[in-house]
Formats: structure tokens, C-alpha cells, sequence
């Protein structure tokens, strides 16, 4: 089977009933690459036919959330305005109505469909009992013919034997057709329901895959008959696996901790999570992890889906967070890192390009640093046993080490203060009366706290004049030890 037409277009439905999940994500990421790869169309469109769980702020979290991951879609809602770009619209449902009145008018036109008014207590007590008897729950009307004009409208399925479809990921699956009963397409001829509207918009729009969630397998035997009773092509089917907890229990839709925004707000990079979730179900070529944006576009490929769910392994994602870090210019991790620098964000960014610069190599998440750097930013406060080396050095003698190490400073030009530099003049003095003795009560009187990075990143960040006031500092705490 071909995955590559002259034309792709590949289209992200999502319901806007919750905030933009992991797994919504994911599949919208699969679409994305896919179409990227193969020069093809992108669209988005929103499922929003459920009036009461349908909200609008869903539906703009979703946009924002896909446009801060770089997913750009060719066709689709504008973020943050009315209106949409692409030549199918509208993109949300719930303005589609005048389309499906006229497919559904072509239906019962032709005598493919049908109006039902079997009581809804009715079709309750048939699934019950067909639930006991352990049939599949189905309604095959026994109203097809009477002619109705108020009521469910059904689709009349006569099919026989399996309806079955190649998919991409999984090769070929059936459905025993009678199991499907007269299919439920609309609820009257201005409220079409889900199965009906998505094969239209897919019909209209021109859609050539279908890229979604496996747990939509059950829905396509359903969209093959009505696809089949409008006289349609059906797309190209690829159901990718569930993305699972490391329990391998479902993500929750819901879960907090599983949106998007979520992983925003605690300092995630966009292109970090976009590695992430493409690993969720798709291996590359080679053992390479670390992709960006572009390389997954180069790389993807649907053949190389797995079938069985993957998990959503945390660690992983932090790692692969530190690593997208490491790749940043300091310069613009500095920008990144000002939200979650209450005390710096006016500092000048030079220095905070420094600092930026210093704690990179440890960052996995950006709002680490707020518990990092606090003391680039205000002096420390200690008592004086943080100074001593192992908790047991003679307040005298770390006092002598860090006068020592003042004096040096001091003859120091500012244009020569750097790491390279103070470790050429320091580590000399700090081999003859002990690296401990020396570097321990330094670094602790730069930085105020038990660990931190090495007293030379330090001082190079915080430049000659802030350096030498806080090793007074620390003098002034061990001379008030030895009164």
C-alpha cells in the first residue's frame, strides 16, 4: 500500500472539551510530520458538535498550545481572532450544519437512510438485553420503511459479511457487518452526531489519511458505510497506539499533569517535547534520541510506527529537556530563564547571560533555576560552620585561606577576571595549603550554600567587585567566630 500520493492532506480533529493533552498532541504531531515530509496539507479542524462540553477556551488553549509547539497549520481556526485560513472552511463543526443537511437530504433522497422513533427508553432496554446475551449492541430498525418524518435519522446498513480496511500500521482489520446494525447518523436534519460529520468533512475537505488514536478503530467500519453510501473514496486508515502511564493504564484527557500547558509552565522547551512525544510510538531509523523539529520532519515515516502503547516515561523527558538545553545559546536560554527569576529579571543580560551560561551544563527544566541562583542576585546569608571545610576546619585558618585569596584578587584587572584565568592563579595556592581549605570556604562564601558550581564559574559570573564583597563578607562571619 502507498503512503505517498500525489497530494496529502492530513487533518488533527480535536474535540475542545478539555485542555491540550499529551496524546492530543501527539497524534496532531504525527499528522504535522507526515504531511511536512511529503510536501503535503496540513489542517486542523475542531469536533465541537457537543454543545455542553464544547468550550471555547479549550478550543483557544488548543490552538495556543499547538502554535507554542511549532505545529503551523496549513488550513484551519486563526489563534486568538474569528475567522480561519484555507479554502474548506469553516473549521469547527458547529458551523458545518448547512453541509451535512444537504448530505443527509442526499441520503434520504436516495432511500440510504431512514427516520427512526424508537424511544430512547426503547433502544436502552434493547442494549440491555442484547448486553446479556453478550451481542454486540446494535439497532436494526424495524421502521425503515414507514415512511417517518421525525426521529433519529439512521443509515440503513445492508451490508453483509466483514467490512475491512488496510491499515497502514496494523494491516488488514474486519468487522463482522451485521454487528454494526442501522447506523445512527444525525438527530434530526440540523444536528448531525459524530460518525456523520467527520466522513463529511474528511469527504469535503479532501482528506487523504486518517491519522488518529487506536482506540477510533471501532469508528471506521462505521465511516467506511457511510462513506460508501455517499459514494466516496475512503482516505488512507493509520491508528497509532495509546500513549500510557508508566503503570501502561491510559493517560487521562483531563489529567492536569498530562497538558500541555502543564509541562509549559513548569519550563519544558516546546522543541524538547516535540522530540519527546514523536518517541511515543515511532522509532527512528538508527539509535539516535535527540532530534529537532526539522530532523523528525526529514526522518518520519508511518511504516515505522509500533503497534503496542508506549509509555510516557518522565525521566526521559527531563533528560531529553536537559539536552535541548545544553543546545541553546546562552543568550537566549537567558531570555527563557527570566520568568522563573523573581529576583534577576531586570538584571542586565549580560550578566545574565552568564549566569544562563554557568548553570546550563545542570539544567533539565528551566524553573530549576529558581532554587539555583538566588544568590547571584542577593548576598547570602550563612552561619559560620558553612564555611568551614567538613564542618571541622579552624575558623582561623579559613579566614587566612580567604584573606589570602582576597589579597590576589585585588591586584587583578577586571578584563582578566575569568574562569580560566583565576583558576591559572588560584589552584597554586590552593595545591600548597590544601584544595578543601581553600576552595571549600571560597565557594561557600560566593554562593551561601552547600552546593553549588566551582568557586572560579562563580567568580567569573559575578565579576571582580561583587566577588571580592562577598569574600569580606565571609571574613567579617569568621572574624565575628574568633571574638
Amino acid at each position: 500500500m502507498t503512503t505517498e500520493p500525489k497530494k496529502i492532506r492530513a487533518r488533527m480533529a480535536p474535540s475542545p472539551t478539555g485542555l491540550l493533552h499529551v496524546g492530543t498532541a501527539r497524534a496532531a504531531l504525527f499528522n504535522f510530520l507526515f504531511a511536512r515530509h511529503y510536501g503535503g496539507t496540513f489542517i486542523l479542524r475542531f469536533e465541537d458538535t457537543d454543545p455542553e462540553r464544547s468550550k471555547k477556551d479549550f478550543e483557544q488553549n488548543i490552538l495556543e498550545g499547538l502554535e507554542w509547539l511549532g505545529m503551523d497549520w496549513d488550513e484551519g481556526p486563526l489563534v486568538g481572532q474569528e475567522g480561519y485560513k484555507g479554502d474548506y472552511g469553516p473549521y469547527n463543526q458547529s458551523g458545518r450544519g448547512h453541509i451535512y443537511k444537504k448530505y443527509l437530504q442526499k441520503l434520504l433522497a436516495e432511500s440510504k437512510a431512514f427516520y427512526c422513533s424508537h424511544s430512547k427508553e426503547f433502544l436502552e432496554a434493547e442494549r440491555e438485553e442484547q448486553t446479556k446475551r453478550k451481542e454486540h449492541p446494535r439497532h436494526t430498525c424495524s421502521e425503515r420503511d414507514a415512511g417517518g418524518t421525525s426521529g433519529i435519522i439512521r443509515l440503513k446498513n445492508d451490508a453483509k459479511g466483514n467490512v475491512s480496511f488496510e491499515d497502514i500500521i496494523r494491516g488488514t482489520i474486519s468487522f463482522a457487518a451485521e454487528d454494526l446494525g442501522d447506523l445512527a447518523i444525525a438527530r434530526g436534519m440540523d444536528s448531525a452526531l459524530y460518525h456523520f460529520a467527520v466522513v463529511v468533512d474528511d469527504i469535503e475537505m479532501l482528506i487523504t489519511h486518517v491519522i488518529r488514536g487506536e482506540d477510533h478503530i471501532p469508528n471506521t467500519p462505521k465511516h467506511l458505510l457511510i462513506q460508501q453510501a455517499l459514494g466516496a473514496e475512503p482516505p488512507i486508515y493509520a491508528h497509532l497506539p495509546l500513549v500510557l502511564g508508566m503503570d501502561r493504564s491510559k493517560l487521562s484527557k483531563r489529567g492536569g499533569s498530562t497538558s500541555v500547558d502543564e509541562y509549559r509552565k513548569q519550563g519544558y522547551l516546546p522543541e524538547a517535547i516535540i522530540n519527546f512525544i514523536a518517541l511515543l510510538g515511532w522509532h527512528p531509523a538508527g539509535d539516535k534520541e535527540i532530534f529537532t523539529p526539522q530532523e523528525l520532519i526529514q526522518e518520519f515515516s508511518l511504516e515505522r510506527i509500533q503497534k503496542s502503547g508506549a509509555a510516557f516515561d518522565i525521566e526521559k523527558l527531563k533528560w531529553l529537556n536537559g539536552e535541548h538545553i545544553k543546545a541553546l545559546p546562552p543568550d537566549i536560554l537567558a531570555e527563557k530563564l527570566k520568568p522563573y527569576l523573581e529576583d534577576g529579571r531586570e538584571a542586565p543580560k549580560e550578566y545574565l547571560t552568564k549566569i544562563a551560561a554557568l548553570e546550563q551544563p545542570r539544567l533539565r527544566i528551566l524553573s530549576e533555576i529558581k532554587d539555583k541562583v538566588g544568590y547571584f542576585f542577593h548576598e547570602p546569608s550563612y552561619e559560620v560552620s558553612l564555611l568551614l571545610w567538613k564542618g571541622k576546619q579552624d575558623p582561623r585558618a579559613a579566614a587566612e585561606n580567604l584573606k589570602k585569596v582576597h589579597d590576589i584578587l585585588c591586584d587583578i584587572e577586571q578584563n582578566t577576571f575569568t574562569e580560566e584565568h583565576l583558576r591559572e592563579i588560584l589552584m597554586p595556592v590552593a595545591e600548597e595549603r590544601g584544595r578543601g581549605e581553600v576552595l571549600w570556604p571560597l565557594r561557600a562564601a560566593l554562593s551561601g550554600r552547600e552546593a553549588s558550581p566551582d568557586p572560579f564559574e562563580i567568580m567569573s559570573a559575578l565579576g571582580k567587585e561583587k566577588t571580592l564583597g562577598r569574600i569580606m563578607h565571609g571574613l567579617d562571619v569568621l572574624g565575628a567566630a574568633l571574638e
